[in-house]
């Protein structure tokens, strides 16, 4: 299905539509976000999943702001240069925010913001820091820049103790610099997700592609290489949906991916040794899903080590006379 026309666009096919949110608990989140003047990459980025993901337990907040130093054509954060404005206490007030939405999965994700010396990894990792002195119970996953890929940086995230590193590569490399602003490469972002299993092995990783960019189905399978080669974990594949009739002009969607084609991705994905793949045209890189997955995996670990320190004490102590 072909999107062939910006002047008489297709209708979008049944399997993309969703109602609008109209809980109250959806619009109680929503007035206290404001309130506290945060940013949730929910409402930025005009997502689908957001009244299940916010009733469901899992909110993605975006730090550092709601403008972007890099142009990316497929996104609907807006661009320019902050120029060094950062919000100290947005931490904190990320924190507080948590406390009152009820949550036990958070995804915090970020501008880029090119104009700071560390590209903003600080107050990033300090974010993760303070979500998890307030409570330690709390899971963290990050979707970060691709700070350049500069292992200081990303070795900073790592540090502060996330449980699960993303990185999007967002397409294929063939379609990234159509796609992308031209700082956000491909293969800078295949390095940004092996450096963090290089600083820790252990550490899961994730990214996401989208779908419907007349993307060729080899140079797909040669991203899920790409991405195994590096120790990716997992991955999710999505519909592309211009947010904007600006965006349907210079990223005009090329085709409604079918839902069994999003089922065949995912068949392959499984079949190369991902840990996990949420694959369908409403999925996106922050899924209650594929959250969902991970948490029971994070949990299962935590257990594992916590059995591994009890087996560790002798069995019979040795006592002081």
């Amino acid at each position: 299905m072909t999107d062939q026309s910006n002047d008489k666009p297709i209708k979008r096919p049944d399997w993309l539509k969703v109602r609008a949110p109209t809980s109250k608990s959806y619009h109680n989140i929503k007035e206290m976000l404001s309130g506290l003047n945060l940013v949730t990459v929910c409402q930025e980025a005009i997502c689908p999943n957001i009244e299940e993901c916010w009733s469901g337990g899992t909110a993605t907040f975006m730090l550092m702001g709601d403008t972007c130093t890099r142009a990316c054509r497929f996104c609907a954060v807006k661009t320019g240069n902050p120029k060094g404005v950062l919000d100290l206490e947005e931490p904190t007030k990320v924190g507080h925010a948590i406390s009152k939405m009820n949550l036990d999965y958070v995804v915090l994700t970020s501008v880029d913001r090119d104009d700071l010396e560390d590209l903003g990894a600080g107050h990033f990792a300090k974010t993760i820091e303070v979500i998890k002195e307030n409570n330690p119970k709390m899971i963290v996953e990050v979707l970060t820049p691709d700070f350049n890929a500069v292992p200081e940086l990303v070795e900073r995230i790592i540090q502060a103790g996330p449980d699960v590193f993303a990185h999007n590569i967002e397409t294929t490399e063939a379609l990234t610099p159509r796609v992308r602003d031209r700082r956000s490469q491909y293969r800078k972002s295949l390095r940004t997700l092996e450096l963090a299993k290089i600083i820790k092995p252990s550490q899961y990783t994730k990214t996401s592609i989208m779908l419907g960019l007349n993307e060729k189905d080899e140079d797909i399978r040669q991203a899920l290489k790409d991405l195994r080669e590096v120790g990716c974990d997992v991955v999710t594949f999505g519909q592309y949906l211009a947010p904007t009739n600006r965006h349907k002009k210079y990223l005009p969607i090329v085709e409604y991916v079918h839902p069994d084609k999003f089922a065949q991705w995912k068949q392959v994905a499984d079949e190369m040794g991902f840990l996990y793949c949420a694959s369908g045209p409403l999925v996106r890189s922050s899924y209650r899903a594929g959250e969902f997955f991970m948490k029971g995996m994070i949990e299962k670990d935590k257990n594992k080590q916590i059995e591994k320190k009890s087996l560790s004490r002798p069995l019979y102590p040795t006592l002081d006379v």
